[in-house]
């Protein structure tokens, strides 16, 4: 089996990801993995939940482990280019032929025991034999949807941790903050250290709920136990943001946060108070404070606004920002970053153009209602087959009097589009799905990171 074999059989999957429900072919995580001789056992780590800030948490929480000198795991979700993307070592992909040779295993057992899994399940399992293989003894892991319906979950990771909680997924998780909330707790279980980021009220007491249903429970949350204040101080070219955090084992001073955004100021701050869990709890040495703040100083985190200047398309040449956001109080939050770089060099007499795709069931309108509606959009698919019809997208915006609103069918069409419009050394933003912003690095030339 070569990676081609194991990126076909994984998009296969990927069509029956409604079957999430399915009781079936999520109790047989637990059986693959047994099948195939525990390969997640003495793995120690954290499982990342929550609506936003998953990816941002765990990439800091990658190079804060690191500053203490080991090596750590990861498990990024879901990929932007490559699949091989959602195993990393020390923050680096695995290579196609590692990849490859840690899916055939799993894929293997799968086959000889009858096991039938979703995607999600292939890809926990993936990686702790990738893990095993490798020696790694820490992970850092994502979940994809929930936190009960996790499949990372199976892998016993005791530290857990909710970046935050909001509307999205309902189809899954339920139509409430309360119901995600209860969802995204579930993935706490008898023993664990919880490390909770900044939930609303109603979100806080659901989770309480679930919690108090744990025995020998930790919990550390924000605003409570974990405290964190950012300042600007001067850089060697301008002013850079620095992070005070305090957690119940460490006050840390000045820790650098290079991803841009106020909202990241918060999920650096739950990734170092989950490290100091880690640490708490036996799994690490306390990282250095020099070395600590060198790792995250070093952290980047690809299609989180991510600025492609000098890009190329066709004869276009200009600036790409790559965000992807893929709900309203995601948008919200990159929202000012947006439009700084809107203004910024002179733009502000051109609006930028917008490139948007996003997925069956979501809210497009919420989505682009941070952004100004007199900002032209390109709508297009991507390859998900749960892709939102473009067409449709437009018709439900085009009612509230945003303008122009514009059809592409591939990502290369429509970045396209968007260089036409946005003219010489314009602005285009691509955002409203991960999907559709590793297709855009493709189309960039930008290579998997």
């Amino acid at each position: 089996m070569d990676y081609q074999d194991c990126v076909d059989i994984l998009e296969k999957l990927h069509g029956h990801v409604r079957e999430a429900l399915h009781e079936e072919r999520r109790a047989n995580v637990p059986r693959l993995l047994k099948a195939l001789g525990r390969p997640e056992r003495g793995l120690r780590g954290m499982l990342v939940v929550g609506t936003n800030g998953k990816g941002s948490t765990c990439a800091f929480a990658v190079s804060a482990v690191t500053a203490g000198g080991a090596q750590v795991g990861s498990m990024p979700s879901p990929h932007l280019q490559e699949h091989r993307e959602r195993i990393r070592v020390d923050g680096v992909p695995v290579t196609r032929a590692e990849y490859a040779a840690a899916f055939a295993e799993v894929w293997q057992a799968v086959e000889r025991h009858g096991l039938p899994v979703l995607a999600s399940g292939l890809y926990a399992a993936t990686a702790a034999v990738h893990f095993r293989r490798a020696g790694v003894p820490l992970a850092v892991a994502e979940a994809s949807i929930g936190g009960n319906r996790a499949a990372a979950r199976e892998l016993g990771m005791d530290i857990k941790v909710v970046t935050g909680v909001g509307l999205d997924h309902t189809r899954l998780l339920g139509n409430s903050v309360a119901e995600i909330a209860r969802a995204k707790a579930m993935a706490v279980r008898d023993g664990d250290h919880a490390v909770l980021g900044r939930l609303a009220p109603e979100a806080a007491a659901a989770a309480r709920q679930v919690l108090d249903e744990r025995d020998r429970l930790t919990v550390w949350r924000m605003d409570h136990e974990i405290h964190y204040t950012a300042r600007s101080v001067d850089g060697d070219r301008s002013p850079a943001v620095v992070v005070d955090v305090t957690t119940p084992r460490a006050v840390h001073r000045g820790l650098p946060c290079p991803l841009p955004g106020a909202h990241q100021h918060h999920n650096l701050a739950v990734a170092v108070a989950a490290v100091d869990a880690m640490a708490e709890r036996g799994h690490i040495g306390t990282p250095d404070g020099e070395r600590l703040r060198t790792r995250l100083a070093a952290t980047r985190w690809p299609g989180r606004l991510e600025l492609v200047p000098g890009a190329r398309l066709r004869d276009w040449t200009g600036c790409v920002l790559l965000d992807g956001a893929t709900n309203p109080q995601g948008v919200a939050a990159v929202a000012p970053e947006i439009l700084r770089h809107a203004r910024a060099d002179g733009r502000a007499d051109r609006p930028p153009v917008l490139v948007f795709s996003s997925y069956e069931g979501k809210d497009v309108p919420g989505m682009l209602a941070p952004l100004p509606s007199d900002w032209p959009v390109v709508f297009t698919r991507t390859g998900s087959h749960e892709c939102s019809d473009p067409s449709a997208m437009r018709d439900r915006v085009a009612s509230a009097g945003r303008g122009p609103c514009l059809i592409a069918q591939d990502t290369r069409s429509a970045l396209e589009q968007a260089g036409a419009l946005a003219g010489p050394d314009g602005l285009i933003v691509v955002t409203g799905s991960l999907r559709l912003v590793g297709e855009a690095r493709t189309e960039l030339d930008l290579p998997p990171a």
